[in-house]
């Protein structure tokens, strides 16, 4: 664990990101190490809580957007360590949807709200630039006012434009973390960092709106790595940023590591939208599968995006990134009143709105 030589004000800290200013690395490791201890009632994190909900509400007042989440394969040729779906556990039942349930999924969500539809999965080779491109373009063509979000990986900038001129909006691409050491120890020998990194920065030249984010416990993980996660965040400036516990598989090899912290990844999300007070960001399903009211609390601390699940209900439980995977009740795009009720109960509203990143 790094040791910093200087103590800081709490206070100091959390209003010195209110204001807009950077903290350094030495400032993160402290204000993270002091933070991720204190009561979760304590003054200090309500005091966090509370101007992270501030300025959340200052550019989307209390409207929660929602996503319309569609998983289209768990076929990967990644091996990544802590994945679920990685290519080499033989024990996931494989699956893909056609481009015709594809849309038909996408239909479907329209027909219940959803404005925005995210395509995620795995790095499956299927999915070429022609077949994904059609896939948007027909979505745009039944629906102009649809925003179309990507999560499929790391592909080259020719593809990223590709699908960008077919009609994609959004993409979803987490960095995991910012430290190629601990990069390294969860992923195989060919992934590289600087690979994922080079795919956000060309998302952004390209102009998508682009998501990033980071694991909340992972393996091997120090406090440091999280404070290189948040500089390199503030580097990059996402529109979007999933951060998320980790949360182990049982067929992986880190099936016997412990998951993250519900709490540590509530307070990095406030402390996110602090530093990046216009961005886009969800209360994971992950979050809300370790903890009962996790997606409340991440709604409370400043998070303003949920993505229930509009895949068929016969590959949903296929999906499984980690274990337990919620993928039913109000994690269910079905269920929407349910997170309606939800979300109103804590002073929030549902939005069927595109929900663009405020420019």
């Amino acid at each position: 664990m790094h040791a910093t030589t200087q103590a800081y004000d709490i206070y100091s800290l959390i209003d010195k990101l209110y204001q807009s200013s950077a903290l350094t690395k030495d400032e993160w490791i402290f204000a993270i190490d002091f933070l991720k201890n204190e009561p979760e009632n304590s003054d200090i994190l309500q005091h966090l809580f509370s101007l992270a909900r501030n300025r959340q509400s200052q550019y989307y007042s209390k409207k929660v957007y929602i996503r319309g989440l569609v998983e289209i394969s768990n076929i990967c040729k990644n091996d990544c360590y802590y994945c679920g779906i990685r290519a080499s556990n033989a024990k996931a039942e494989r699956y893909r949807l056609s481009p015709e349930q594809i849309l038909s999924c996408a239909e479907a969500g329209y027909d219940l709200g959803f404005r925005t539809i995210v395509m995620q999965g795995g790095e499956d080779g299927y999915f070429t630039d022609e077949i994904m491109c059609h896939i948007i373009s027909e979505i745009k063509k039944s629906h102009e006012d649809v925003a179309v979000t990507l999560s499929i990986g790391e592909r080259s900038f020719e593809s990223y434009k590709k699908l960008y001129d077919a009609g994609a909006d959004r993409y979803l691409l987490r960095h995991e973390t910012a430290s190629c050491d601990h990069y390294a120890k969860l992923h195989p020998e060919k992934m590289l960092l600087s690979s994922r990194m080079e795919c956000l920065y060309n998302l952004k030249s390209i102009g998508y709106q682009t998501g990033s984010g980071f694991m909340v416990g992972s393996p091997y993980q120090t406090t440091e790595n999280i404070a290189k996660d948040m500089l390199f965040l503030k580097k990059l400036e996402p529109q979007m940023v999933g951060i998320g516990p980790f949360i182990p598989h049982v067929d992986t090899p880190f099936r016997d590591f412990a998951k993250g912290s519900a709490k540590l990844t509530v307070i990095l999300i406030a402390l996110v939208r602090l530093m990046l007070p216009k961005a886009l960001i969800p209360a994971t399903t992950a979050l809300g599968t370790i903890d009962k009211y996790g997606r409340e609390k991440g709604i409370l601390a400043g998070a303003n995006v949920i993505m229930p699940n509009l895949s068929p209900e016969s590959v949903r439980d296929k999906y499984a990134l980690y274990n337990n995977k919620l993928h039913t009740g109000a994690e269910s795009a079905q269920h929407l009143e349910l997170l309606r009720e939800k979300m109103n109960k804590i002073g929030y509203e549902i939005s069927i709105e595109r929900g663009d990143y405020v420019k």
